[in-house]
């Protein structure tokens, strides 16, 4: 790895400071995907600006319907709160699935959906739940959040400081994973909601997280497995690579989508 400078922020304020004061810094909150490209020389930040002990990006609280979750709360708090179990078990089924025992405990929802790797299991929550991401500067939609792969509307500088959302009616989450990565081939969250039912598909897409408007048309009309089975799913947007075919995501696609809908009941 390149010579980098670490340093331990005690707050938002304090992180957001040391970023502006270095150009060349990045925020570090799990550093699953970062230190690893680092390693790789693929990444040379000149500071890292450690965001994992900043109280106020962690924790998970629930207010009436509403669920918030700082950005700094690792998946394994997620996958076993019982708090958020008991309005939405799903993001907790969704939370244990990612990687390993490892990961999990340092892995973090801000983290990840900043990232918005293609494959990882979060935005694909974010988008069925129709979430909110809170930043340092402003609140954003989840349909606006994520803008392709590996991009998302984050400025420069911009750090995510918690996601909330409203407790859906029903939910479910399925992926098919790589056996190696426990990076998801094929995942599926859907999501009943007071304003209509929404489909978010990740692992399979070219252009990464997005939602599946058939699918969404055909569970607002008929909420069962059966219904997601006769939307039809395309090849010319599903990605393609060493794991998987296009024509064969496109089918993991519609059997996961099933499984969800179960899953959810």
């Amino acid at each position: 790895m390149y010579a980098t400078s670490y340093h331990r922020a005690s707050s938002v304020e304090e992180a957001v400071k040391l970023k502006s004061q270095h150009e060349e810094g990045r925020y570090l909150s799990g550093g699953m995907t970062l230190i690893a490209t680092m390693k790789q020389r693929l990444a040379a930040p000149s500071d890292l600006i450690d965001l994992r002990h900043i109280p106020d990006l962690k924790g998970i609280s629930l207010d009436g319907g509403n669920v918030r979750i700082g950005a700094a709360t690792p998946h394994a708090d997620v996958a076993g709160s019982s708090l958020l179990r008991s309005v939405c078990p799903a993001i907790c089924d969704l939370a244990g699935m990612i990687g390993d025992p490892h990961v999990r405990h340092m892995g973090t929802i801000g983290g990840s959906i900043a990232n918005n790797d293609p494959a990882a299991d979060y935005p694909a929550a974010m988008l069925g739940l129709g979430a909110t991401i809170i930043t340092d500067r402003r609140w954003i939609g989840a349909d606006e959040f994520f803008t392709g792969l590996f991009e998302t509307a984050l400025e420069e500088g911009e750090m995510v400081t918690a996601v909330t959302f409203e407790a859906p009616e029903k939910a479910g989450y399925a992926k098919f994973a790589n056996p190696a990565s426990r990076y998801a081939l094929a995942g599926v969250f859907v999501a009943k909601r007071p304003d209509g039912v929404r489909v978010a598909v990740t692992g399979a897409g070219a252009n990464g997280v997005f939602r599946h408007g058939g699918m969404e048309e055909a569970l607002a009309s008929s909420w069962s497995p059966e219904a997601v089975m006769t939307a039809e799913v395309g090849q010319a947007d599903m990605l393609a690579d060493m794991h998987a075919s296009a024509d064969y995501r496109a089918n993991l696609v519609r059997v996961m989508a099933k499984r969800a809908v179960q899953a959810a009941g």
